[in-house]
């Protein structure tokens, strides 16, 4: 009898939007090679600011691109849950933009940590516009050594995709490397890239998008990684 893993999927679903639809594809490959079901559930974003029963019943928690959100409010919500809960959870392109501004509210205390596509003259942006975007290229990320994200993808150098025109604002980028949450991949200008919490059993944000470079016959190793550890 195969495990089943619920899988929250928190993003506002979009059909026509080629990550969305190779988030579900991303899962289904690497519970094909661990072996497993997932029940894949998309979780909207506005209603989860009263009710995060959703949240609450999944064991794996992916925060999907697509951002601006309905709801900031809800997004981060839920990911505070999956944070402070100990919930697998990954975070890709906007995903990973809100997992920064989640933390640097609840956790660093700065409150009026904004994120530029919601308020682009905030006074304290976490995540900003990028001065040369990466949206629809794929450049090289290299991984700190002994980080989990190394770890999965077995070395320290990989090329990946981005859809994305923000990212962490660099001004605040040691701020969340020193307190707690660090940066563990960085593009060829030492940009963040990707950030893990050590020591939690998974919670990692990668800028690009990891889900469309996935297939059948080579789940993408993040992904792998993040079911493995539900389970």
């Amino acid at each position: 009898m195969h495990r089943s893993l619920k899988v929250a999927v928190v993003g506002d679903r979009d059909e026509t939007f080629r990550p969305h639809v190779a988030t579900d594809e991303a899962l289904r490959h690497a519970a094909a090679a661990l072996g497993v079901e997932v029940e894949i559930r998309w979780l909207p974003t506005a209603p989860l600011e009263t009710d995060l029963s959703g949240v609450r019943a999944a064991d794996v928690l992916w925060c999907a691109p697509g951002s601006p959100y309905t709801s900031l409010t809800g997004a981060l919500a839920a990911l505070r849950h999956g944070r402070e809960h100990g919930v697998p959870t990954l975070g890709t392109c906007g995903g990973c933009q809100h997992m920064v501004i989640e933390y640097a509210r609840n956790v660093l205390g700065f409150q009026d940590a904004q994120h530029a596509e919601y308020d682009p003259y905030a006074s304290r942006l976490f995540v900003s516009e990028l001065t040369c975007s990466p949206a629809g290229k794929t450049m090289p990320v290299t991984l700190a050594p002994g980080s989990r994200a190394a770890t999965l993808y077995g070395g320290t150098r990989t090329e990946e995709r981005y859809y994305c025109d923000f990212g962490i604002d660099p001004a605040h980028q040691r701020t969340l490397h020193d307190g707690g949450f660090p940066v563990t991949g960085e593009d060829d200008d030492r940009e963040a890239r990707v950030l893990e919490l050590p020591d939690h059993p998974f919670y990692l944000a990668t800028l690009y998008v990891p889900q469309t470079r996935s297939t059948p016959d080579a789940p993408h190793p993040l992904v792998v990684g993040l079911l493995r550890a539900a389970l």
